[in-house]
Protein backbone atom coordinates (compact mmCIF):
# COMPACT_ATOMS: atom_id res chain seq x y z
CA UNK A 1 0.00 0.00 0.00
CA UNK A 2 1.35 3.37 -0.93
CA UNK A 3 1.09 6.49 1.17
CA UNK A 4 -1.27 8.05 -1.34
CA UNK A 5 -3.72 5.14 -1.20
CA UNK A 6 -3.57 5.14 2.62
CA UNK A 7 -4.36 8.86 2.74
CA UNK A 8 -7.29 8.45 0.33
CA UNK A 9 -8.61 5.55 2.37
CA UNK A 10 -8.45 7.57 5.59
CA UNK A 11 -10.11 10.51 3.83
CA UNK A 12 -12.95 8.28 2.67
CA UNK A 13 -13.45 6.70 6.10
CA UNK A 14 -13.31 10.11 7.84
CA UNK A 15 -15.83 11.52 5.37
CA UNK A 16 -18.19 8.59 5.87
CA UNK A 17 -17.85 8.93 9.64
CA UNK A 18 -18.56 12.65 9.39
CA UNK A 19 -21.69 11.97 7.31
CA UNK A 20 -22.77 9.36 9.88
CA UNK A 21 -22.18 11.87 12.68
CA UNK A 22 -24.28 14.49 10.90
CA UNK A 23 -27.08 11.97 10.40
CA UNK A 24 -26.95 10.98 14.06
CA UNK A 25 -27.07 14.63 15.18
CA UNK A 26 -29.97 15.45 12.88
CA UNK A 27 -32.07 12.29 13.18
CA UNK A 28 -31.46 10.84 16.66
CA UNK A 29 -32.77 12.47 19.80
CA UNK A 30 -29.89 12.27 22.27
CA UNK A 31 -32.00 12.41 25.44
CA UNK A 32 -34.84 10.05 24.57
CA UNK A 33 -32.91 7.43 22.58
CA UNK A 34 -31.12 6.00 25.59
CA UNK A 35 -27.82 4.18 25.45
CA UNK A 36 -28.03 3.33 21.74
CA UNK A 37 -28.30 6.99 20.73
CA UNK A 38 -25.41 7.97 22.94
CA UNK A 39 -23.24 5.15 21.59
CA UNK A 40 -24.05 6.18 18.02
CA UNK A 41 -23.27 9.82 18.79
CA UNK A 42 -19.97 9.24 20.55
CA UNK A 43 -18.90 6.41 18.24
CA UNK A 44 -19.45 8.35 15.03
CA UNK A 45 -17.79 11.41 16.55
CA UNK A 46 -14.81 9.30 17.61
CA UNK A 47 -14.29 7.88 14.12
CA UNK A 48 -14.71 11.28 12.46
CA UNK A 49 -12.25 12.94 14.85
CA UNK A 50 -9.73 10.11 14.65
CA UNK A 51 -9.72 10.33 10.85
CA UNK A 52 -9.34 14.10 10.96
CA UNK A 53 -6.54 13.99 13.56
CA UNK A 54 -4.83 11.18 11.67
CA UNK A 55 -4.79 13.20 8.46
CA UNK A 56 -3.71 16.35 10.27
CA UNK A 57 -0.82 14.67 12.07
CA UNK A 58 0.27 12.87 8.90
CA UNK A 59 0.23 16.16 7.00
CA UNK A 60 2.30 17.88 9.72
CA UNK A 61 4.84 15.06 9.72
CA UNK A 62 4.97 15.09 5.94
CA UNK A 63 5.86 18.78 6.03
CA UNK A 64 8.63 18.19 8.60
CA UNK A 65 10.35 15.30 6.85
CA UNK A 66 10.66 14.33 3.22
CA UNK A 67 7.92 12.31 1.55
CA UNK A 68 9.97 9.10 1.62
CA UNK A 69 10.20 9.05 5.42
CA UNK A 70 6.58 10.13 5.88
CA UNK A 71 5.36 6.58 5.29
CA UNK A 72 7.35 5.36 8.30
CA UNK A 73 5.35 7.75 10.49
CA UNK A 74 1.93 6.40 9.46
CA UNK A 75 1.57 4.14 12.49
CA UNK A 76 2.59 6.92 14.86
CA UNK A 77 0.11 9.35 13.30
CA UNK A 78 -2.66 6.75 13.41
CA UNK A 79 -2.07 5.97 17.09
CA UNK A 80 -1.81 9.60 18.14
CA UNK A 81 -4.89 10.52 16.10
CA UNK A 82 -6.86 7.80 17.86
CA UNK A 83 -5.61 8.97 21.26
CA UNK A 84 -6.48 12.61 20.53
CA UNK A 85 -9.97 11.56 19.44
CA UNK A 86 -10.30 9.44 22.58
CA UNK A 87 -9.32 12.47 24.68
CA UNK A 88 -11.86 14.74 22.95
CA UNK A 89 -14.67 12.18 23.20
CA UNK A 90 -13.70 11.43 26.80
CA UNK A 91 -14.06 15.10 27.66
CA UNK A 92 -17.47 15.18 26.01
CA UNK A 93 -18.59 12.06 27.88
CA UNK A 94 -17.50 13.59 31.17
CA UNK A 95 -19.37 16.78 30.28
CA UNK A 96 -22.51 14.85 29.34
CA UNK A 97 -22.40 13.16 32.74
CA UNK A 98 -21.93 16.62 34.34
CA UNK A 99 -18.73 15.56 36.11
CA UNK A 100 -16.18 17.47 34.01
CA UNK A 101 -13.96 19.63 36.17
CA UNK A 102 -10.57 20.95 35.07
CA UNK A 103 -8.64 18.40 37.10
CA UNK A 104 -10.74 15.56 35.68
CA UNK A 105 -9.69 16.72 32.23
CA UNK A 106 -6.07 16.79 33.39
CA UNK A 107 -6.40 13.25 34.75
CA UNK A 108 -7.81 12.09 31.43
CA UNK A 109 -4.94 13.83 29.64
CA UNK A 110 -2.44 12.15 31.98
CA UNK A 111 -4.02 8.76 31.24
CA UNK A 112 -3.77 9.35 27.49
CA UNK A 113 -0.19 10.54 27.95
CA UNK A 114 0.70 7.38 29.89
CA UNK A 115 -0.77 5.22 27.13
CA UNK A 116 1.36 7.08 24.58
CA UNK A 117 4.45 6.70 26.77
CA UNK A 118 3.82 2.96 26.97
CA UNK A 119 3.74 2.65 23.19
CA UNK A 120 6.79 4.89 22.76
CA UNK A 121 8.78 2.87 25.29
CA UNK A 122 7.80 -0.35 23.50
CA UNK A 123 9.35 0.92 20.27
Amino acid sequence: MTLRSYIWGIRLVALLALVAFIFVVRLVDYDSSGLAGKLLFFGSLFFALSGFFNLLLLWLRKKQVDADNAFSNVGLSFRQGMLLALFAVGLLILQSLRILIWWDGLLLLAGIFLIELYFVSKD
